[in-house]
Formats: C-alpha cells, sequence, structure tokens
C-alpha cells in the first residue's frame, strides 16, 4: 500500500506552482501545504488547486503558516527575493545574497526539522548547505544537477539522433557555471559516447535562456526534477539521481542510488579535464558559502 504523505511548498512563485501541480498528480501526496511571502498568492494557488481537484482529484490543500511546515513530511524550498539579476555569467550565483537571508529565516523557523528538504532556491548547492548548517534539518538535498543531466541527455541525443532514454552520462559539481559534464562515462546504447563538449556545453547555456525569454522563468524542469527527488527519498521507489548533497563539509552534484528512503554516493569515474573542474567546483562554492555565511554573522550582530 502507497504511504501517506504531507508536502510544504514553501514559496508560490512559478517553480513553487509546478511543483504543487506535479505534486497533485501523485497518489503518495495526500495533503499539500503552500506557503509564501506574498499570502495572496499562497492563497490564490490553494484556490487554483481547490478547483482543480473537484475535477480529477488530488491531496487536499491548504494555505499554511511557517509553524505548520514543520509538522511535513517533506519541504520543496523555492522562494525567491525580490531582486533584478542582470548578469550574464554565473546568473545563479548572482541570486546568493538577495535569497540567503530569505533561506536564513527559513532555518530559523524549522530548527531541527525531522523531515526532508529539498531545496530550489538558487544558487542551490550554496543554499543547502546554509539551511542545512542552520537549521539542523535531518536531511537536506539540493535540485539543480539533476536538470544539468537531463538537459544533458537532450543535447547529446539530439546531436546523435537518438532517442533520449538511450543515452546514460551524468553533470555534477555546480549547478551553474562550474558545472562538470562527465563525458569520459558517457554512454549511448550502452557503448562510450562521442561527447563534442562545445555543442552540449553551449546547449546547456542556451536552454534556460530560450525558457526565459519565451515563458519568463524556467519552472518544469526543476519542478519534475524535485518530484521525482522526492519520490525516492520518501521510499515510493528506488532509483539513481543526481543530487547536491554534502561531500566532506560542501554541498555539490553528485550521483547517488536512493534504496528504500536511503541515498548511497556513487561517485562516477573522471577523467584528468573532469577531475580538475569537479575539484574546482568544489573550491567555488566553499568560497561562496564562506562568502555568504560572514556577511551573515555580521548582519546579526
Amino acid at each position: 500500500m502507497t504511504r501517506r504523505y504531507t508536502v510544504g511548498v514553501i514559496g508560490a512563485g512559478a517553480v513553487g506552482q509546478a511543483v504543487a501541480a506535479l505534486l497533485a498528480a501523485e497518489p503518495w501526496c495526500t495533503r499539500l501545504l503552500v506557503t509564501s511571502r506574498a499570502p495572496e498568492a499562497a492563497c490564490g494557488l490553494v484556490t487554483d488547486l481547490e478547483e482543480a481537484r473537484q475535477l480529477v482529484g488530488g491531496p487536499d490543500v491548504f494555505t499554511a503558516t511557517r509553524a505548520d511546515m514543520g509538522d511535513a513530511d517533506a519541504l520543496v524550498i523555492c522562494p525567491r527575493a525580490n531582486f533584478t539579476n542582470t548578469r550574464t555569467a554565473d546568473v545563479r550565483m548572482a541570486g546568493l545574497a538577495a535569497n540567503a537571508p530569505v533561506i536564513a529565516e527559513w532555518a530559523h523557523t524549522l530548527t531541527g526539522y525531522p523531515g526532508i528538504a529539498v531545496m530550489v532556491t538558487n544558487p542551490v548547492d550554496v543554499l543547502a548547505r546554509y539551511f542545512a548548517d542552520l537549521s539542523r534539518a535531518r536531511q537536506v538535498v539540493g535540485i539543480g544537477s539533476a536538470t544539468d543531466t537531463a538537459r544533458y541527455r537532450l543535447a547529446l541525443a539530439q546531436h546523435h539522433r537518438v532517442p533520449v532514454e538511450t543515452v546514460d552520462g551524468y553533470v555534477i559539481g555546480e549547478h551553474g557555471d562550474s558545472a562538470v559534464i562527465c563525458a569520459s562515462s558517457t554512454t549511448i546504447n550502452g557503448r562510450p559516447a562521442m561527447v563534442p563538449l562545445d555543442v552540449v556545453t553551449a546547449e546547456l547555456r542556451d536552454r534556460p535562456r530560450r525558457i526565459n525569454s519565451g515563458i519568463g522563468r524556467v519552472r518544469n524542469g526543476p519542478a519534475a526534477a524535485t518530484v521525482s527527488a522526492l519520490r525516492k527519498l520518501l521510499a515510493i521507489e528506488d532509483g539513481t539521481d543526481v543530487l547536491s548533497v554534502n561531500r566532506g563539509g560542501v554541498w555539490l552534484g553528485i550521483r547517488v542510488q536512493i534504496t528504500s528512503g536511503q541515498p548511497t554516493v556513487t561517485p562516477l569515474t573522471l577523467n584528468e579535464r573532469e577531475t580538475a573542474q569537479f575539484i574546482a567546483a568544489r573550491a567555488k562554492l566553499g568560497a561562496a558559502y564562506r562568502k555568504i555565511n560572514r556577511e551573515g554573522a555580521t548582519s546579526c550582530r
């Protein structure tokens, strides 16, 4: 029998809306809590989902307070501060200064949270670590490299004109400009693949831009990655995922095997170039965390 779970969605923007819509179709999600810094946004999303529930079924849906979120079995953390991002490089990292205080506030509210917290807000790797350190929650993972991996497989499949299901390859490290494309271990139909790094790197960069220019914000890919991770972490199904997890004190994307809800890191074999890139990504994320941690400490004085 499928277990019943309550999931809390923090943030009712583009990604929060997409996550909530997908969760409403999951039979194991029987209660959905929504909160937002803009109460009218949470109310509007809940009202919309209530109407959908009357037509096609779904979970009970409620607007929630901050205190209510501590009772959820899992949390999807996707609030976004109000700021204008004008960067053309390191775009996701540009949100660190603005989004970190929002995440810190939630971390202090949810101190000791016993469930599963999935960080979606960018820069996801740094903020997953920030939330984990401040909240001391039982389990915190970040979504980002899973979306990069999906984009990579799509790009390679389109380049070689093969079904995407035949491509097995991963993107790890930072969800950002220092992402590591694991070309040396990528296969198509079980055979080593020829990976045109310039082509797939450009496509990983350009896909989010096309989405943003067309519909305003990336939403469905991260939402699907979130629900896919929750299925595994809540032991609905077993499988392999690419999540931002703690590796020696730094959160960064890595391949994990999740069995009965328990994730086990399964490192990929990297060549010299990929190893150097992974080390650089780790150093970059560590430096970004130290910067925001110093700023956070200063602001609390």
